[in-house]
């Protein structure tokens, strides 16, 4: 029988698991391999307390990830969670590991007594789409992101 899925908590011993993952999450965006700076930039982020990572494992093998990194509401005075980053290796796809992983994200931030994690998707990401929603995450289309690049 296969070990059961977990998804717990990432921290500094743990970069290394983790950076594999991050670094195909960039590919998947269309950036060079580089493990040595998926590695840098995970280590950075933890150590500092700029984001929190949720590592999904079954046995020994490190399967997907969300990265939540933190905002603030100034009109509700609290924090918000930004879940910026969430990737599944590809040969665990479609095996429920997003799914623990987002409903996993869901009960940190309860936890931490935030307000509303956000995310934002491409709007050709059905596959994902249909995921939130199915977690009852709300499409929130009164809002518009604008951006500057300044580097």
């Amino acid at each position: 029988m296969s070990a059961s899925l977990r998804v717990r908590q990432a921290g500094l011993a743990d970069v290394a698991r983790v950076a594999p993952l991050f670094d195909a999450y960039r590919g998947f965006y269309g950036q060079a391999a580089d493990l040595a700076l998926a590695q840098a930039f995970l280590r950075q982020r933890l150590a500092s307390g700029e984001s929190f990572v949720l590592l999904a494992e079954r046995g020994d093998a490190a399967l997907g990830f969300v990265q939540l990194y933190p905002l603030f509401s100034s009109v509700r005075a609290r924090r918000i969670l930004v879940l910026n980053d969430l990737y599944v290796a590809e040969a665990a796809r479609r095996g429920g590991v997003a799914e623990a992983l987002l409903r996993e994200a869901e009960a940190f931030a309860r936890a931490a007594g935030v307000l509303r994690l956000v995310l934002e998707t491409g709007e050709d990401n059905r596959i994902a789409q249909r995921l939130y929603e199915k977690l009852g995450w709300r499409h929130v289309s009164e809002s518009r992101w604008y951006e500057r690049a300044v580097d």
